[in-house]
């Protein structure tokens, strides 16, 4: 009963923030012209414009990336078993920052980038960086010392990353600085096409390991037990996780604490930790709370927008923080 009000809010919400997403900005739209763009009416006129060429296709990335960090959030957190663990926190979404920043710079220059470039560019970055934390949980098996190494790879990366982008040619390199603070803006539904079918494969994936998902958190020994194969199975996660870390790095760029605060509080709402039913939940949920930091950031100051980075980091920080607290209290 709780999982289905907690889905039923969510849902909601859903609707009225894609709504709000579409109708407000620079030009406000109306419910009924956003009803007659969308059934194809107008065509052609400035209304239609803006909702088919700027205000949808971002709507529709919000949707996607922020379910996907969610359940990239998730996954990782399965994973380490520990709840603070994100793509984050772990330092993943940098290193994908990182190299995506490099490939746009030094490879690329002034030339236009495929999306498969991109996207191969940021899985390599996350899977250099799970590499490396994957190294220090193999030594230190407390929880603290995994996230301040995590936090330690993010700040470095970063650190290299503006280097990079602060010695860029902005004449050459389109959007790199929106892009590397976070941003849904300039998306087209050619890179809305291709996001979704890398997430949808990789989010049909991990449901389908939901029962494995589930036995895991038991414990290795009960999940060997019911016929787990434990290395594939964590080669999965990790993969599943930086793939879909990887996409949304690539169009997005860093995108803060959504893939940790997101899963908490579902998990919270729904009083539940089932994966076959909290993975479309969490999906649900990084859609409506990407789509509501996106809606804060072009709106708070309009003609200027923030970072929605800054706007996601707001919100999920003192989740995190507090996460942290009630794990120490515990322990």
């Amino acid at each position: 009963m709780r999982y289905r009000v907690v889905t039923g809010v969510l849902l909601l919400l859903f609707a009225v923030l894609i709504l709000l997403n579409i109708g407000i900005g620079s030009v406000k739209i109306s419910v009924s012209g956003i009803v007659s763009s969308v059934l194809g009416e107008g065509f052609g006129t400035n209304e239609y414009d803006i909702i088919w060429k700027v205000r949808l296709p971002r709507v529709a990335a919000g949707v996607i990336l922020g379910g996907a960090l969610a359940l990239s959030g998730f996954l990782l957190q399965a994973f380490f078993n520990n709840p603070i663990a994100g793509p984050f926190t772990l330092g993943i979404s940098s290193g994908a920052k990182l190299v995506v920043a490099l490939v746009m710079v030094f490879v690329l220059g002034g030339r236009s980038s495929s999306s498969v470039m991109l996207i191969a560019s940021a899985f390599i970055g996350a899977m250099l960086s799970m590499d490396f934390v994957l190294r220090i949980a193999r030594k230190v098996r407390r929880a603290s010392v995994l996230i301040i190494s995590g936090v330690m790879i993010g700040y470095l990366c970063s650190a290299v990353t503006d280097f990079v982008v602060t010695f860029a040619s902005d004449d050459g390199i389109v959007n790199l600085h929106s892009w590397s603070r976070g941003s849904f803006s300039g998306m087209s539904w050619d890179n809305v096409w291709v996001m979704t079918a890398v997430v949808f494969c990789a989010s049909v994936s991990a449901f389908l390991l939901s029962k494995q998902i589930g036995a895991y958190q038991l414990g290795e020994s009960y999940a060997q037990s019911v016929g787990v194969n434990i290395k594939m199975f964590r080669m999965l996660l990790v993969l599943l996780a930086s793939i879909l870390c990887a996409c949304v790095t690539a169009f997005a760029g860093p995108v803060s604490f959504v893939g940790v605060a997101v899963p908490h509080l579902v998990k919270a709402f729904a009083k539940t930790s089932k994966p076959l039913l909290i993975i479309p939940l969490c999906f649900l949920g990084g859609a409506v709370f990407c789509l509501g930091c996106d809606l804060i950031a072009r709106t708070v100051y309009v003609p200027i927008e923030m970072s929605i980075s800054s706007v996601s980091s707001i919100f999920g920080a003192p989740i995190v923080i507090y996460m942290m607290a009630r794990k120490v209290a515990r322990d």
